[in-house]
């Protein structure tokens, strides 16, 4: 019998059937007015799928920050987790890198998608593959599962609880100081800052505003791209 993870104070969990998803399950219990502060998941061994739900008192555009918060969180967990040589890095605006390829994502969704109104609820999910999804490992060399890059002795409820805890602690410094203590501690693992990239769309990545959004410089244009628009439509 699988053991139920421990949550730290302030969260709750709730584990949904294997054939769920767990962020349309969150974004339904949303919906419906579950707590803030709950965390549903699935407990399969090959891949972490957990969203948590949050309400925000706050505009949209600042309660988006709330996303990087969640990298932060999971960063950290790995960082925690893993072996020390095993770099976890970001790629604006969903995906987590280890060693170097794409190794899951986040996934955010909001009632309302105005910068200026104020969400009801706003759901953060992430998603870490343990193992390889094909047969062959390394057929795809942009892509890779914990298991391929020595992280064989993590297991998805294990990192399931230290990121709740790490994103819980990150959340805190949020709602205390604002977005700039999360900004400082994401900037540095973001790989493709201060790149030219073609995603989501061509110009130099140039940084993050105020209000967490990415600054595309593109000849003497500079605009800016907000995570909003990368939330899924409920």
């Amino acid at each position: 019998m699988m053991q139920s993870p421990q949550f730290p104070p302030l969260l709750t969990g709730e584990a949904v059937p294997r054939h769920m998803d767990p962020f349309a399950k969150a974004v339904s219990r949303a919906i419906a007015g579950v707590d803030s502060g709950t965390v549903f998941y699935s407990e399969g061994p090959d891949t972490l799928h957990a969203a948590l739900v949050l309400a925000p008192e706050t505009p949209l555009e600042e309660a988006i920050q709330a996303v990087y918060v969640a990298q932060v969180g999971l960063a950290e967990s790995l960082g925690a987790l893993a072996p020390p040589e095993v770099p976890v890095h970001f790629q604006w605006p969903d995906r987590i890198k280890v060693n170097g390829a794409v190794c899951g994502s986040v996934r955010f969704a909001a009632d309302v998608s105005d910068p200026k109104a104020c969400p009801n609820w706003l759901v953060i999910g992430i998603d870490v593959p343990f193992i390889p999804a094909g047969d062959e490992p390394g057929a795809n060399p942009n892509e890779t599962c914990l298991h391929e890059e020595g992280c064989v002795d993590i297991t998805p409820m294990a990192l399931l609880e230290s990121w709740s805890k790490h994103t819980l602690l990150w959340l805190t410094y949020f709602l205390d100081s604002g977005f700039e203590r999360v900004h400082n501690e994401w900037r540095p693992r973001c790989d493709t800052l201060g790149k030219t990239i073609e995603y989501p769309k061509p110009g130099l990545f140039v940084g993050l505003d105020e209000k967490g959004r990415m600054l595309l410089r593109e000849g003497v244009m500079t605009e800016t791209v907000s995570l909003i628009e990368f939330a899924e439509h409920v």
